[in-house]
């Protein structure tokens, strides 16, 4: 069976879904009603689920044959949701995936609160692994995501952000997650450090594929496709790579516009910036460097054993650059 469509993707692991849907109902449950409100309405508001299925995919694709990689899944699952209800906080958010976001429906303080309840019972889970390496991948990889929304946070309206710098960001704050899963897939089937390596390389070039392909989609794709106010992150003072390349290839006037943008936020100016970012090619950098990431995340796994599951992480790689939302 060759891998065509992310819905055949969910019918390879539908019952390891299942189990994981189940899971994370159970483990997000909590005494305090407020938590299992805020906790469910985020959890529940039609995420891809992206990187459980990473991590479901790459156990399988060892033929993992036990029941922690959906504890994992979960897990991940967690500190990933725990990171959307921190970042929406910083960034002033009030939709995602076309929703409300939880701070706009409840405040920050609770958003912020209910996010460090998913992170303390994504290690509360972790301890139950009982596994060193586990627990070594996943509290590194939580503090390397909080380094990498700090290294953003300085890089806010500052239009002298480099490429590097933002390259930076988006391995840290981004794909440093999808590592941990895919790389855990091996782990947890304890097969040798270099193919540990080379899974977590793949799914380092995967997470900077998909958060490049977002910021193209930032000033490609309708609010409805994507599920959040289109131009976000140029309103936050965000330099992404679009808006980086563009200065530096862009003529003066067009540098000095989108520099003023960078440094005063806001949308005052976002028709002029659409056409800016067309013009000198920035879209199609950008996408261009996306789809080196996946070719590289696709390369990583020339050692794997053909199947259908590694069919489905080839697929998941194109689908990267490939997606519209």
């Amino acid at each position: 069976m060759t891998i065509t469509t992310i819905d055949e993707i969910n019918q390879l692991i539908a019952e390891d879904m299942d189990k994981l849907n189940a899971c994370i109902q159970t483990r997000l449950h909590s005494e305090v009603v407020l938590i299992n409100q805020i906790g469910g309405h985020i959890i529940n508001s039609g995420g891809k689920r992206l990187r459980p299925i990473i991590h479901l995919l790459s156990a399988k694709a060892f033929a993992y044959d036990g029941s922690q990689h959906v504890d994992l899944s979960a897990i991940i699952e967690f500190i990933h949701t725990a990171t959307l209800l921190h970042d929406d906080v910083v960034d002033n958010s009030d939709l995602r995936r076309g929703e409300d976001t939880a701070n706009a429906l409840w405040g920050n303080a609770v958003s912020v609160l209910v996010g460090d309840f998913l992170y303390s019972r994504a290690f509360e889970m972790m301890v139950e692994i009982d596994r060193m390496q586990v627990m070594s991948i996943l509290s590194k990889a939580t503090n390397t995501i909080a380094e990498g929304e700090v290294l953003q946070l300085l890089n806010c309206h500052d239009p002298d952000t480099t490429e590097e710098r933002y390259l930076e960001v988006i391995h840290s704050k981004t794909a440093k997650l999808f590592e941990a899963a895919s790389e855990l897939g091996a782990v947890l089937c304890d097969r040798p450090t270099e193919e540990q390596q080379a899974m977590a390389k793949y799914g380092m070039h995967l997470g900077c594929a998909f958060q490049l392909i977002d910021d193209v989609l930032d000033y490609t794709s309708s609010a409805e496709d994507m599920g959040k106010n289109l131009g976000d992150d140029l309103a936050e003072g965000k330099p992404t790579l679009p808006l980086i390349y563009a200065m530096r290839n862009g003529s003066s006037e067009q540098a000095t516009m989108i520099r003023e943008a960078i440094e005063n936020g806001g949308l005052d100016k976002i028709e002029e910036i659409h056409k800016v970012i067309h013009s000198p090619g920035a879209i199609d950098y950008t996408s261009d460097c996306a789809k080196n990431e996946a070719r590289q995340a696709i390369a990583a796994l020339d050692f794997l054993t053909d199947s259908t599951y590694k069919d489905a992480l080839i697929f998941l790689a194109n689908f990267s650059v490939d997606r519209n939302h």
